[in-house]
């Protein structure tokens, strides 16, 4: 089910070390609060007590510089269980804590136990905390464990996450959320019966460029936004992926990688949309196609007159872009929706003439953002920016866009009792 692909050994954790004397130091409680709980209205972010500030030494016209950190010491981050340990937890989140400020990886959960052995012996893991699908409940005894990120195929997350919830974890859970709303409901549910925090993994809210965006939308300088065009494919090759089986996908190219168009123009608008309609294309004649969709138009429509244009493949050649229109300014990003390498430009209007600006925002891992997000909320008791109603809304949507391509329709679409983010990322993670 899961790729067999091996990362090769690379450094690890800046001024941290997993071997067994570091362990020795102390591990962050059970209730996985190593520092005590701060309110929500806090500044102070973990370890900023150590924050090392340096002078500016460049004149009025260059960038001030950044140190990095604050970092928490190893023994204070907080430890992640990755569950399923295929191809994105070998070649992006496992990697990921690298650049990490709060976080560590301290066990895994696997079906194949050889590679599990191979993984944790690249990143310092235990043996003993390397556990299968059958005891994965074991990981409520194991003290170094405070969050658990599920990777696994949508049609597992809620098991895993029911699961985890009851052993008193934090659960970050993989996008999209499940493979239906009824799931993501009861998921919620679960996490919030247990005590436990949930948060959905939509990277892309926490990555600076689409930020930049954010905050240009509610600074005013689009103006009254109008229109959001994007699209997000790529080309599936190989039939046995669990990508392409709908019990474990849930659909096909629509909740995999149409929901990042979907979530971003949620997103950046600060809109939730009343209406969509959709048309989607399903070859007979191609195998890869056999359960799920090949590719999906569609629009929605939100009550400021706000409209969103976007397509999703799995049978084109990969092409990933936004852009979002107002009535002062556009933005985009090309590429878009990726792990690393957006390019970021907009317009404006200088002395009568536009003038198309590119900023230069240093790009930053995505998944060590959302996992050190996830740590802070963690540690300061607080909501994730994206935590369970954030995915459940959105599988809400590309429930509507089923329907209206089967119907061929206008499908209405509730808007949430309440907002579906909580409060914001801070800028120094």
């Amino acid at each position: 089910m899961f790729s067999a692909g091996l990362l090769s050994r690379r450094s690890f954790l800046l001024n941290a070390s997993t071997s067994a004397a570091a362990a020795t130091l102390g591990s962050p409680s059970l209730s996985g609060a190593p520092f005590p709980a701060q309110s929500a209205e806090s500044k102070q972010l973990p370890g900023d007590q150590d924050k090392v500030q340096l002078s500016q030494i460049h004149g009025p016209s260059e960038q001030d510089e950044k140190a990095p950190g604050s970092f928490l010491p190893d023994d204070k981050r907080i430890g992640y269980a990755i569950v399923g340990v295929g191809r994105l937890s070998i070649n992006q989140i496992l990697p990921a804590f690298g650049s990490s400020k709060y976080c560590r990886p301290v066990a895994l959960v696997s079906g194949d136990r050889e590679k599990a052995l191979k993984i944790a012996a690249q990143y310092g893991i235990k043996e003993s905390s390397i556990y299968d699908y059958r005891n994965y409940e074991q990981i409520a005894s194991n003290p170094e464990v405070q969050a658990i990120y599920i990777v696994l195929p949508n049609g597992m997350h809620e098991e895993y996450v029911v699961r985890g919830a009851k052993t008193g974890k934090h659960i970050l859970c993989e996008k999209p959320m499940a493979n239906s709303s009824a799931e993501a409901e009861r998921m919620i549910a679960a996490c919030s019966k247990a005590g436990v925090k949930l948060m959905i993994a939509y990277r892309q809210q926490y990555e600076p460029k689409n930020r930049a965006i954010r905050k240009l939308v509610t600074s005013g300088k689009i103006g009254k936004l109008r229109g959001f065009l994007s699209t997000n494919s790529q080309q599936m090759g190989d039939p046995s992926h669990w990508r392409l089986k709908k019990s474990l996908a849930g659909g096909g190219c629509l909740p995999d990688v149409g929901i990042y168009c979907i979530n971003a123009s949620r997103f950046l608008s600060g809109e939730e949309p009343v209406s969509v309609s959709a048309q989607l294309w399903q070859p007979k004649d191609n195998p890869l196609f056999a359960e799920v969709e090949a590719s999906v138009s569609f629009s929605m429509q939100f009550p400021s007159g706000y409209l969103a244009t976007c397509t999703t493949s799995y049978d084109v050649h990969k092409s990933q872009s936004f852009r979002l229109e107002g009535t002062e300014s556009w933005a985009e990003l090309s590429p878009a929706y990726a792990y690393h390498g957006s390019k970021l430009r907009y317009s404006r209007l200088e002395e009568g003439k536009e003038v198309q600006v590119e900023p230069q925002i240093e790009d930053k891992d995505q998944f060590a953002l959302e996992m050190d997000h996830f740590a802070q909320c963690i540690v300061q008791n607080r909501e994730p920016h994206t935590p369970g109603e954030e995915g459940l809304q959105d599988h809400r949507i590309i429930e509507a866009i089923y329907e209206a391509a089967r119907t061929g329709r206008v499908v209405s679409v509730t808007p949430p009792p309440k907002p579906t983010r909580g409060p914001e990322p801070s800028e120094e993670a």
